[in-house]
């Protein structure tokens, strides 16, 4: 037992470790919001696509896709995402608190925390295979965000189009769609553009890490309302709990569970803060959901991870 919280702390506390480090930093004044916010969109436009660029670029498809553990993945967030929809019906009824709220209770940061905490937990062989179901999840993210973020206002008809060029310009996306062909084809790229891209996937995962620290405001905590304490519970204990009972059941084990895990256990995405802010949501309940899930995740990830590996489900 002792070996394996060990290895547990190893896995998540350098990447919790890092988001402390960027939330007293801020504390400190040694960075600030505009800081957090030039880093934030340095790391969306171009480190964090071309971390992914490279890793999709290098993969073997034929060994890595798994057409099973995807499906698995997507309709676990749909039908999630539509059992939570429905269960909020009748006991929220300003739609404000229930975009919000939902958004909140379904969206996770996988792009960031997940992978980061992959690539501690399985290494590199892994992150491949991880950062091709980030190019499956994303889009489902963002439909299903801008769905719940106009429904219940009444809005009027969602806008299709500008949501599908916003997916398609998502840089995120456009790092998949242009890394495909290099891996299916085997194509390299000259060393000098590899070792260029290196330097600027170093700092993906760390710098964001940082910036979700600096946007913390813990102080927040004592005035979160239960609604938020509510969706977060949702995000971070009831469907990891459910959805890898259920991963296990099918015969999921090892790296895959792991991944799956990871994917269901993450925190609430910032993003869903700024989506909720720009459309009209109770961005302060975002917000809120965001820093629990955030500060939650570290003991539900840690158990997480400790139990499966006690297990010998990893």
């Amino acid at each position: 037992m002792f070996d394996n919280i060990v290895f547990t702390a190893n896995i998540v506390a350098p990447v919790f470790l890092i988001i402390a480090v960027g939330y007293f930093a801020k504390k400190r004044k040694i960075i600030n919001e505009v800081f957090v916010d030039v880093t934030s969109r340095l790391v969306f436009q171009i480190s964090l696509p071309v971390f992914i660029f490279l890793e999709i670029s290098e993969l073997d498809l034929s060994q890595v896709f798994n057409v099973d553990q995807i499906l698995f993945i997507t309709l676990s967030t749909i039908i999630t995402y539509l059992l939570i929809w429905a269960g909020t019906t009748p006991f929220i009824k300003n739609p404000e608190d229930k975009s919000a709220f939902i958004q909140g209770a379904f969206r996770g940061n996988y792009a960031i925390v997940g992978l980061a905490l992959i690539s501690n937990l399985f290494g590199n062989d892994a992150l491949g295979k991880a950062t091709l179901i980030l190019a499956f999840l994303l889009p489902v993210y963002n439909v299903l965000a801008v769905i719940v973020l106009t429904v219940p206002k009444h809005q009027g008809k969602i806008n299709f189009i500008s949501m599908f060029r916003e997916i398609i310009l998502n840089p995120l996306i456009l790092a998949v769609v242009f890394a495909l062909p290099f891996s299916y084809f085997k194509l390299k790229l000259p060393e000098m553009f590899i070792t260029t891209g290196n330097y600027f996937a170093d700092l993906a995962l760390t710098l964001a890490l940082v910036g979700i620290g600096g946007s913390l405001n813990i102080e927040n905590l004592k005035r979160a309302s239960a609604l938020a304490f509510s969706s977060s519970i949702i995000k971070i204990v009831v469907l990891p709990l459910l959805l890898t009972f259920l991963a296990i059941f099918l015969g999921y084990r090892n790296d895959d569970l792991g991944i799956m895990f990871i994917v269901f256990a993450c925190p609430t995405a910032i993003a869903s803060f700024v989506m909720a802010d720009v459309m009209g949501a109770n961005s302060k309940l975002a917000g809120n959901i965001i820093m629990i899930t955030t500060l939650g995740s570290v003991f539900t990830i840690s158990l997480g991870i400790l139990l499966l590996k006690s297990f010998n489900l990893l």
